[in-house]
């Protein structure tokens, strides 16, 4: 049985797939313009319904590249004589996963994860440039302290200046400059070494290059302290 037809939907089917991500990311970034513009959280709340529709999409196309993958595997496994009913046994196996859904596996989409993450950060981030902003009462020396304090977040462990490509270690939340932290991970991988993660004190030994993701909330930050 030849598999070519198969292979060559399957290749289709990953390249909407990357359409999804792709919206996935757009939705992020309009829902942090609306936070950092201090749009109604109606319109944020909207961007939110759009990501979960998106992680819905995501979610069947998974299954359903799944259930072909599966059925591909078996027959060439059990090597039947006569051919299969291809379009019946995937659509078994379709429905068997999709029978199995429920709404927590949307909540776990990691771009959706992600997307619930920024948005918290950029709230955080704006909260505190409006108080910083509109409380008069706040002494000077206190007001210099805050500007401090967040300017040490804008500091990469690694070298020590500021970040312009911030990223953030999902495992302990650390964040660090792209570039040093992905030339270390990779200089270590290549001696076949861990890499501990560099901000003092942290216990994490193990840090990955899938363990990191772009802080857009902090480099919104950054780009805003500068301007400003």
């Amino acid at each position: 049985i030849s598999f070519n037809g198969v292979d060559s939907s399957l290749s289709s089917l990953k390249n909407c797939q990357s359409y999804i991500n792709t919206g996935m990311e757009i939705a992020t970034h309009v829902a942090l313009d609306l936070v950092e513009s201090f749009n109604d959280a109606e319109d944020v709340n909207s961007m939110e319904k759009v990501m979960l529709e998106y992680a819905a999409m995501d979610r069947e196309l998974n299954h359903y590249m799944t259930a072909i993958e599966e059925t591909v595997s078996q027959i060439k496994r059990e090597k039947p004589e006569a051919i299969p009913d291809l379009k019946k046994l995937v659509k078994e196996k379709f429905t068997a996963l999709e029978s199995m859904n429920s709404d927590s596996d949307l909540q776990r989409n990691e771009k959706y994860v992600y997307f619930k993450d920024q948005l918290k950060e950029m709230r955080k981030q704006c909260k505190s440039y409006f108080l910083k902003n509109n409380d008069e009462a706040i002494e000077q020396i206190d007001e210099d302290i805050a500007v401090t304090q967040s300017q040490m977040n804008f500091i990469c462990p690694i070298t020590q200046m500021e970040m312009k490509r911030p990223v953030r270690n999902k495992v302990c939340g650390h964040t660090y400059e792209e570039d040093a932290i992905l030339n270390i991970i990779q200089t270590r991988k290549q001696q076949k070494k861990k890499f501990q993660c560099p901000k003092i004190g942290c216990s994490h030994s193990d840090v990955k290059e899938s363990d990191l993701m772009p802080d857009e909330a902090l480099k919104r930050a950054i780009d805003s302290q500068n301007k400003h």
